[in-house]
């Protein structure tokens, strides 16, 4: 029968086994307090950054659609935007183009209506090489009393003197009898030393007064002699249609 070795006052004996069992033991519960005792916060970097790699990263299928939807509209917006600008170039390059037309064409046009003006004148000028000048030939007028009256009203004409044919006639007539050289040395100009000469019977100082220029200065040519005596009447009577007598 084994001996009872929990009896009150007697210890058994611990072997040398028995020591080192719980000496281990005491070390080993030692050790478990003291890692215990350490914060939770104390891990080392490389243990901390090897838990963040290592954990999963996770994205919802929400946020994706985002991201694409917002691309799709940068795209979108950029396309516009460049069709903008394409349709303003190509705007502005037709309106450039169209007013280079227009400038071409107002410049063919001017060409050609310059053209067409030194044709004008080429023509203008071979014409008028063409056409023969012809001298105007002088008008001639009979040696009678016909003619020299014709040819002293075409004088007064030009002088602005008035009379007809028929009142130079008349008075010629009358005077002279339509003789050029005919004197009067009856009358009281002959008394006093200036007969009347000529065809209209004209005494020298009032000849001399009213001479016309173009005319003769000789008192018995035949043509001065009326343009003068003709000028003489319109001044004091206003034409030598008015003189019916001696004047």
């Amino acid at each position: 029968m084994p001996k009872n070795i929990n009896t009150p006052g007697h210890r058994p004996k611990l072997t040398k086994t028995h020591k080192l069992s719980v000496a281990g033991v005491a070390a080993l519960g030692a050790a478990a307090l003291a890692f215990s005792a350490v914060p939770s916060s104390a891990q080392t970097p490389t243990q901390e950054t090897a838990a963040v790699s290592s954990a999963p990263v996770v994205y919802s299928q929400e946020q994706i659609k985002d991201v694409k939807a917002s691309i799709t509209d940068q795209l979108a917006g950029a396309t516009v935007k460049a069709e903008a600008i394409a349709a303003k170039k190509q705007a502005a390059d037709a309106a450039a183009a169209k007013k280079l037309a227009a400038v071409a064409a107002a410049k063919k046009q001017a060409v050609a209506k310059a053209a067409q003006v030194r044709k004008a004148k080429a023509a203008a000028s071979r014409s008028a090489q063409r056409v023969e000048v012809k001298p105007v030939a002088a008008k001639t007028y009979a040696n009678n009393l016909d003619g020299w009256i014709h040819e002293s009203l075409d004088i007064m004409a030009k002088h602005k003197i008035p009379g007809s044919y028929n009142g130079l006639y008349r008075n010629i007539m009358r005077e002279s009898s339509g003789n050029p050289k005919a004197i009067n040395g009856w009358d009281v100009n002959a008394i006093n030393g200036i007969p009347s000469k000529g065809l209209l019977q004209v005494i020298p100082p009032t000849f001399n007064a009213y001479h016309v220029p173009g005319t003769s200065w000789n008192i018995y040519d035949p043509v001065a002699n009326i343009t003068a005596a003709a000028n003489y009447a319109a001044d004091k009577y206003g034409s030598m249609d008015n003189v019916n007598s001696a004047y």
